[in-house]
């Protein structure tokens, strides 16, 4: 049976592109702060299933929750970037990017004493007109990119990307690989099946045939989640009937859902899996430290 890659995207639930409009970054700090409790309840459901994956921290979380870092890679998991402050890629210039991205990698480097290897972009946000970010990426000297989603959406996509992991070339022609978040062929369209929003809203049944059209065919496919997307008793904030649809839907089935999924596909670390296919090196060891400390 093929490895697929399990992946959370550790953010809080203030921090989210649908709720933006009606949350500034400052007053995140005066926000309830349920990230870390949450991130600890799927730490908790991955033990049980005996499943390691790979996390996609925040900085801004790395920053308020060190020890949270720490427990996530003393717990076997890969610990990758999801930037500094949750900024659209697109909304940046070259230049925030680049100092954004190398104060999250450094960041998390020195929590837990490992090279990063992965970053993903806030809400999918290297698309055809940013796709200058990922010669950032390789001066920062990440290994792989997984932040192109191959839909059409009304933020971010890009439909015509390859669907498949693999070697992209950047803007100046040098090599990174991309593992692109999993879609499903359907009536001549690309179908969003990799988790998130669209895991919740879904039903099971059409999720599931999405991701075993994918491993049917010997294909690995990432899945995705966030803290938030377990915690049905998050505040609520008034945003406009299509955000609140988007993010507060079917948060209280979420978690029994991915018991679920975790039960009937084999999950790894994003490396692991880009590892199996051949287009990065095996994982390093953890540091004798972080061993003992397991």
């Amino acid at each position: 049976m093929i490895r697929n890659a399990f992946t959370v995207d550790v953010e809080d639930y203030f921090q989210v592109a649908a709720l933006a409009p009606a949350v500034s970054r400052d007053t995140w700090v005066t926000r309830e702060y349920r990230c870390e409790r949450n991130t600890d309840r799927i730490l908790e459901l991955l033990a049980r299933c005996g499943v390691s994956g790979t996390f996609f921290v925040l900085g801004w979380i790395a920053e308020r929750s060190p020890g949270l870092v720490r427990r996530i890679a003393d717990a076997g998991h890969e610990i990758a970037s999801h930037g500094m402050l949750h900024r659209e890629v697109f909304d940046q210039s070259p230049t925030e990017f680049r100092e954004e991205t190398f104060r999250a990698k450094a960041l998390l480097e020195d929590l837990t004493g490992r090279r990063v290897r992965g970053y993903r972009a806030a809400s999918f946000s290297i698309t055809a007109r940013s796709l200058w970010a990922l010669d950032v990426l390789l001066d920062a000297g990440f290994d792989y990119d997984s932040s192109i989603f191959p839909i059409r959406h009304d933020r971010y996509g890009m439909p015509g990307a390859d669907r498949e992991p693999g070697v992209v070339a950047a803007p100046s022609g040098r090599p990174i690989v991309e593992f692109p978040m999993s879609t499903a062929r359907l009536l001549g369209r690309n179908l969003p099946v990799s988790g998130g929003g669209y895991f919740r809203i879904l039903p099971y049944w059409l999720v599931k045939r999405g991701l075993l059209q994918r491993a049917g065919d010997g294909r690995p496919f990432v899945f995705y989640l966030h803290p938030w997307e377990v915690d049905p008793g998050q505040p609520r904030v008034e945003v406009n009937w299509f955000s609140r649809f988007r993010h507060y839907t079917n948060l209280d089935a979420c978690e029994a859902k991915l018991d679920t999924l975790l039960s009937e596909f084999r999950f790894a670390p994003m490396e692991c899996v880009l590892a199996d296919l051949g287009l990065v090196s095996a994982p390093a060891p953890a540091p004798a430290a972080r061993r003992s400390a397991a």
